[in-house]
Order: structure tokens, then sequence, then C-alpha cells
């Protein structure tokens, strides 16, 4: 199996690639890459996302042919793909994030600021920043195959995925209101916490990507 981690400058590309490499059997190869030739060969598709969400496009952008090459990959040739932070978030029609910003579009949605406020109504810190507890929508999904219902991942971020189709949420955590913190359709899905940072809970998830027939 051939899997790919987008290289367009967002970060933190080396820390999936690890977890990755950690959890893929002997007969995977883990690339990161930023050429458009080797995301059209890819069995599997990982873009993780570091930054904002305008930089992170105009990053994609930047690469010649990638954006195709995704499209070409993940939604003509149903490989599958997930995003991860801002990875996921691009996936959606549009980002919010300072400036209104074009998203894939693969998913129905927009990227909007979270305003998180606790029982007394006080606003609570931005970014959203350390562990938290998981609540499933779907929790027969084979991606949280072996994965517990209220299991902590990491997070670290300022704005959230805010679906069209709820049908779409895999599961959300709860900060100040609920928030969009995995999604799945088809061959495509996300995380908004950082799996490669979330210990065995992240390490199961990778895990599940990787042995995920959509």
């Amino acid at each position: 199996m051939n899997i790919v981690v987008v290289d367009y400058g967002s970060g933190n590309l080396r820390s999936a690639a690890k977890a990755l490499e950690h959890v893929a059997d002997a007969a995977s190869h883990v690339q990161v890459s930023d050429k458009a030739a080797d995301v059209r060969a890819a069995d599997r598709i990982v873009l993780p996302g570091v930054g904002a969400f305008a930089d992170c496009k105009a990053g994609l952008a930047s690469l010649p042919g990638m954006i195709e090459a995704l499209r070409d990959a993940v939604i003509d040739k149903q490989r599958p793909f997930l995003g991860i932070c801002v990875g996921m978030q691009l996936m959606a029609r549009a980002g919010h994030e300072h400036v209104t910003t074009t998203g894939l579009d693969w998913i129905g949605g927009e990227v909007v600021s979270i305003a998180p406020r606790d029982e007394t109504n006080a606003p609570l810190k931005v970014p959203h920043m350390g562990w938290n507890a998981l609540a499933f929508d779907r929790p027969l999904h084979d991606l949280l195959a072996g994965i517990d219902d209220k299991a902590e991942v990491y997070f670290v971020h300022s704005y959230q995925l805010r679906l069209d189709d709820p049908a779409d949420r895999l599961a959300a955590t709860d900060y100040g209101g609920a928030i969009t913190a995995m999604i799945a359709r088809d061959n495509m899905a996300g995380t908004q916490f950082h799996p490669e940072k979330s210990q065995r809970i992240g390490l199961a998830l990778l895990a599940n990507f990787l042995r995920w027939k959509p």
C-alpha cells in the first residue's frame, strides 16, 4: 500500500508520517510528497494542516496540479482520504478565517470561528487546546473500531467546520457547545483533532484508516 502525506508547507507533516509508519504493515510505504503525480498514484491520501485556512489553501494551490490531482484521486477514483485539522476544514465549501476563502468543496459546510462559553455564559479560552472527549454520532463506523465513546483526543484550533448535513458528522466534542470533531462520507474522512498527538486513540484511528475499505 502506498500512503502519501501531502506536503504543502503546512507543518506537522513528519509527526503524521511517523504515526502512520508506526501502524502501517511491512508491505506499506509512507511517503511525504509535494508532487501531484505521487498523489494520483497513492492508495491512501492524508492531508494534514496547521495554520490559517487561507494560507493552507494557498499552499495547496501553489503546487502545480495538486488540487486537480487530489480531486482525481479522491473524488473521481474514490481513494480513501483523511484530512487532519485544517486538512479536514479544507474539504469544506469555504473558510471564514480573517478572510473568506473557497475550500475544496467536497463536503457541504463552512469553517467559522468558535466562541465557546461555559455554563455561566462566560467565554472559554480560544484556541481550544488540549484533551477533550469524543461523542460518537455513528459508533459502528469502521474508522471507530476498537475506540470507546468518550475517548479523549488532542485538539488545537480556533475555528470549526459547521456542516450543512449533520449526517456527515461522525463524532463531536463539547467545548462550550458541540464542535465537529470528526467527519466521514463515502471514501472521505477528517478529524479536527490531531490523531498523531492523541497517543493510543490516535494510533488506533490511523490503523483503522489504513484498513478502511469504504
